[in-house]
């Protein structure tokens, strides 16, 4: 009778610490090949807004929220824009304005991104780049995007596969 208490105990106490790392992230049981959910707003009277937002890490370490979105003209089907905002969280780069950002993909093509912040943005480690003409060229594999943070100096962001898979749903939203 004991034994069975004790091996009862033994087992809800390995469910529970199984049940505390499931919650706080510190297992995952899906495949990062899920393409997570593009999200629709309504911006205002006939304009939406398809969104991809993620949470990556750069070369150093420090974590940036990068969100693509496309805005649509909802009487006229006819896209406004379709920009890449980063926005550093705290302890990253500051990024210089206007440079562009650096798409590089698997094969070592490289396509730039305008800024859309010509002067000055709403914070120093916030950018926003124009991604209309660069989202159709883009190959489904692995990217590394070159964060300016200076003339001739980037922060790499690597953008797995998934994520570019995510943002091409975007694109074909209308």
């Amino acid at each position: 009778m004991l034994r069975r208490i004790f091996k009862i105990f033994w087992w809800l106490l390995l469910l529970g610490i199984l049940t505390i790392y499931i919650y706080l992230g510190l297992a995952s049981f899906t495949s990062q090949q899920v393409i997570a959910a593009v999200i629709q707003l309504e911006e205002g009277p006939g304009e939406i807004l398809y969104r991809s937002q993620q949470r990556l890490n750069d070369e150093l370490g420090n974590y940036w929220q990068v969100v693509l979105f496309k805005q649509i003209h909802s009487n006229s089907n006819k896209i406004s824009s379709i920009n890449l905002r980063l926005v550093g969280f705290p302890g990253s780069q500051e990024l210089v304005h206007p440079l562009p950002l650096k798409i590089t993909s698997d094969t070592g093509k490289v396509l730039t991104a305008p800024d859309i912040f010509l002067d000055e943005a709403p914070a120093p480690t916030i950018g926003q780049y124009d991604f209309k003409d660069v989202l159709p060229q883009l190959p489904t594999k692995d990217l590394l995007i070159g964060i300016p943070v200076g003339r001739q100096n980037f922060i790499n962001l690597s953008i797995p596969k998934y994520v570019v898979q995510e943002w091409q749903e975007v694109a074909i939203k209308s």
